[in-house]
Parts: C-alpha cells; structure tokens; sequence
C-alpha cells in the first residue's frame, strides 16, 4: 500500500511532467509548422530521411500514430513531392516510402535548423541532467508498460 506522501508526490510529479511536456510540445510545433508541416507529417519525413525508406505498414508504430492515418499522411507528403511509393519487389502486400530529392534537399535543409531549436528547448537543463532525465523517463516507461 503506498503512503499519502508517495500520492501527492507521484501526482504532483504527473502535474509538472505533463505541463512541462505541453510546453516542449508547443515550442516543437511551432518550429515544424515554420517549415511548411504538421507534427506528423514532419515525423514521418524525419524518420524516412534519417532511416531510409520504410515499409508504409510499420511506419505508424514507429512513429507513435495511428496506422489509420499514415496513408493520408503518406499521401500528403507525396503530394508535396517530398515521398514517393514504391512495391517491394519481392512481397507485393509490401509497399515502401522512400524520400524524394526535393524531400532529401528539404531535410537537408531544415533539419540542422531543427536540431538547433531542440538544443535551444532544452538548453535549461545540464548535459548530465539530460541524461539522467533519459534514464529515468525510460525506467518510468518501461515500469508503467509492464503492467
């Protein structure tokens, strides 16, 4: 049984974690919609650019959305010219996005400018602090997942 203490702590720790998170999520928003796109659409350019081209059924898992939404994603950005389909060449249920030169050119672009902002987001806090605030987000997660 937990002792009213550890309650208010750990919902006091929900409080600011959640404000904290709302903060760093406008100030994110905010630089991706400077680039001409939404939060999900800049996720899946991102992942594609920095991980090469991915099978379109897996990329909702790894970039937290719904599998539902990522062909109206995945048709968005290719109509921006920034991803193009391509079959697997072997499994025809399998069908790749792969960025484009112009997307390839834009991320090459934006993405330092990106990189910078998420620097400056999180220039409050040390480098050992970061660290550790990894560490502990992740044995947070991993905790709340087994159960």
């Amino acid at each position: 049984m937990m002792s009213e203490r550890e309650e208010e702590l750990s919902l006091k720790l929900f409080v600011v974690l959640s404000r904290a998170m709302q903060a760093v999520k406008k100030r994110v928003e905010e630089d991706i919609r400077a680039y001409g796109m939404n939060p999900t659409e800049f996720a899946v350019l991102e992942l594609i650019y920095s991980k090469g081209e991915q099978p379109i059924q897996k990329i909702g898992e790894k970039v937290l959305i719904a599998s539902s939404s990522i062909t109206y994603v995945v048709d968005k950005l290719e109509n921006k010219k920034l991803l193009k389909r391509k079959p697997c060449p072997d499994d025809r249920r399998i069908t790749y996005a792969t960025i484009t030169e112009e997307g390839k050119k834009l991320m090459d672009d934006i993405f330092p400018k990106h990189k910078k902002t998420m620097a400056e987001i999180f220039r409050g806090v040390a480098d050992e602090e970061k660290q550790k605030l990894i560490e502990l987000l992740k044995k947070l997660g991993y905790f709340v997942e087994a159960k």
